[in-house]
């Protein structure tokens, strides 16, 4: 079955569930974090599931490759405030872990989609 818009997308929805996760998790997070580190995780969390779709809006082009290295991107920065969030005492170890192989399967994901389309712009 041929892949028809980015909802179609099992990375998109995954990153979508990550999203959410990160909305959640981040209401424990201290008030004076609003607009610091819960913002940042916001932030790049939406950005994954909208690189997704904006690159998959320009169908199997060069363009797609850039929106899906910006996503892979976003994934790699969620990472590390992550990884900020369990050294300030935020979220717990195990909290953390999961979030991390969360991202991490979908950054898998997201490399394996991008050198498919890669491969066949050749």
């Amino acid at each position: 079955m041929a892949v028809g818009d980015h909802r179609d997308l099992i990375v998109w929805k995954k990153s979508i569930d990550i999203a959410k996760a990160c909305y959640q998790i981040t209401e424990a997070f201290p008030r004076h974090e609003q607009f610091g580190l819960t913002s940042q995780i916001r932030r790049a969390s939406i950005s994954v599931s909208a690189n997704i779709s904006e690159g998959k809006a320009y169908g199997q082009s060069r363009s797609m490759l850039h929106f899906l290295q910006i996503a892979i991107g976003s994934l790699a920065e969620l990472d590390t405030h992550w990884e900020i969030a369990l050294q300030l005492g935020y979220i717990s170890e195990s909290d953390c872990r999961n979030m991390q192989a969360n991202l991490d399967e979908v950054s898998r994901m997201l490399i394996a989609f991008r050198q498919t389309i890669a491969s066949n712009l050749i």
